[in-house]
């Protein structure tokens, strides 16, 4: 694996770290309540999204190892492009559901660039 290809796993990691830390102890009333949790989250996904189009770019084959690689970078779009659609309750089913997965397989994807 490339070292491009590692720093954008690393940016996915850092991205998904800090998702998981803000939400932390948080339900979706309380992620609805918040614009600052809002914002942060969002940023955080855009910069997941963002990062893994690059990766798509640079280096495919390690790209189209993350489950559901094009609809994290969909979603980045409309979180970006769609601000106004951005739905709490979508982004919340996200956070607890999706990004347990992500992190999984970037960590993986990371120790095996390792080896």
């Amino acid at each position: 694996m490339r070292l491009e290809a590692k720093k954008l796993l690393e940016d996915i990691r850092r991205a998904a770290e800090l998702i998981t830390r803000f939400v932390e102890d948080k339900d979706l009333a309380d992620y609805a309540a918040d614009p600052l949790l809002r914002s942060g989250v969002e940023r955080q996904f855009e910069i997941i999204g963002e990062a893994l189009n690059r990766l798509t770019s640079t280096e495919g084959s390690v790209a189209e190892r993350i489950t559901h690689s094009s609809r994290i970078i969909a979603f980045r779009n409309i979180l970006i492009h769609g601000y106004d659609l951005v739905d709490h309750e979508v982004v919340w089913d996200v956070v607890e559901t999706h990004l347990p997965l992500l992190r999984r397989q970037v960590q993986a994807l990371l120790a095996e660039g390792h080896e």
